[in-house]
C-alpha cells in the first residue's frame, strides 16, 4: 500500500484536550458571573436604609455558604434558597415603560419584587418575616448607589402606616403613606436626600420609587427599618 497515515502525537492531543477544558471552565465562569457583571454595570439601588436584596448581599455575599444565615438572617436565607440571583442581582429590580402607572402595574403583595420583575427572580422579597432592619429616627437619610449614574427624574418615598406588621403581612399600596417626593437629580453614582416620617415606632418598610432619567425605567425598592 502506498497510502500515508498521519499519526498525531500524544502531546498534540494533550494540548487539544487542555484547550477544550480551559474553554469549558471559562464558559462556566461567564455563566455564573454574568448576572453580577450585568447588574453592576447597568443599575443601582437604595443602600441606606439597605434594600432587602442589597442587605442580604452586603451581609452574606462573601459568606453565603455559612449555615448560620438560616438562623441569624432567615429571610435572606429563604431568598437565597429560592433564587441566589436575588442576592447577586441586587441592583436589578426595575420595570420599563410604565408611564407613571405604578399602582396599575404593580399588584398588591408584589411591591417588593416590582411585580415579579426580571423574570420573577426576586419574588421571595415579597415574603413577610423577620427581615433585618436598619435603625432610623423620624428624620433620616435615603441614599442611592447607582453604578451607571442614570440620574433621576424624581424619587417617591413611602413608609408603612403605624399598625402594619412586615413580619406577617405582604405589602400593599393601601399600607403606604407617601412622605417625600424629590425633584430631578443629575447623573451621579451617589444621591442622598432627607426624609421625615414622624409618628412611627418599631419595624416598618420604606418603599422607594426611583424614576431614572435615561429612559422610562422605574425601580421599586423595599427597605426594612426600625424606628427608634
Amino acid at each position: 500500500m502506498n497510502g500515508h497515515v498521519q499519526v498525531t502525537s500524544p502531546r498534540r492531543w494533550t494540548v487539544r484536550a487542555l484547550a477544550a477544558l480551559f474553554a469549558g471552565v471559562i464558559g462556566l465562569l461567564a455563566l455564573f458571573m454574568s448576572p453580577w457583571t450585568n447588574s453592576a454595570e447597568a443599575h443601582g439601588s437604595i443602600v441606606n436604609p439597605a434594600s432587602r436584596s442589597y442587605g442580604c448581599w452586603d451581609r452574606w455575599g462573601s459568606d453565603h455558604m455559612n449555615p448560620a444565615m438560616q438562623q441569624q438572617d432567615p429571610m435572606c436565607w429563604q431568598a437565597f434558597q429560592a433564587n441566589p440571583n436575588t442576592m447577586w442581582n441586587w441592583m436589578s429590580l426595575f420595570r420599563e415603560n410604565l408611564n407613571g402607572q405604578f399602582q396599575q402595574n404593580i399588584p398588591n403583595g408584589q411591591l417588593c419584587s416590582a411585580g415579579n420583575a426580571q423574570g420573577g427572580l426576586a419574588t421571595s422579597l415579597d415574603n413577610p418575616g423577620r427581615w433585618t432592619t436598619t435603625n432610623v429616627g423620624s428624620n433620616f437619610t435615603v441614599q442611592l448607589y447607582d453604578q451607571a449614574s442614570h440620574g433621576a427624574d424624581y424619587f417617591h418615598v413611602y413608609v408603612t402606616r403605624q399598625g402594619f406588621d412586615p413580619k406577617t403581612e405582604r405589602l400593599g399600596w393601601d399600607d403606604l403613606e407617601r412622605v417625600h417626593t424629590t425633584g430631578r437629580y443629575a447623573p451621579a453614582q451617589n444621591i442622598s436626600f432627607n426624609v421625615s416620617a414622624p409618628g412611627r415606632t418599631g419595624h416598618h418598610i420604606v418603599y422607594t420609587i426611583w424614576q431614572a432619567s435615561h429612559l422610562d425605567q422605574t425601580y421599586f425598592i423595599c427597605s426594612d427599618v426600625n424606628f427608634t
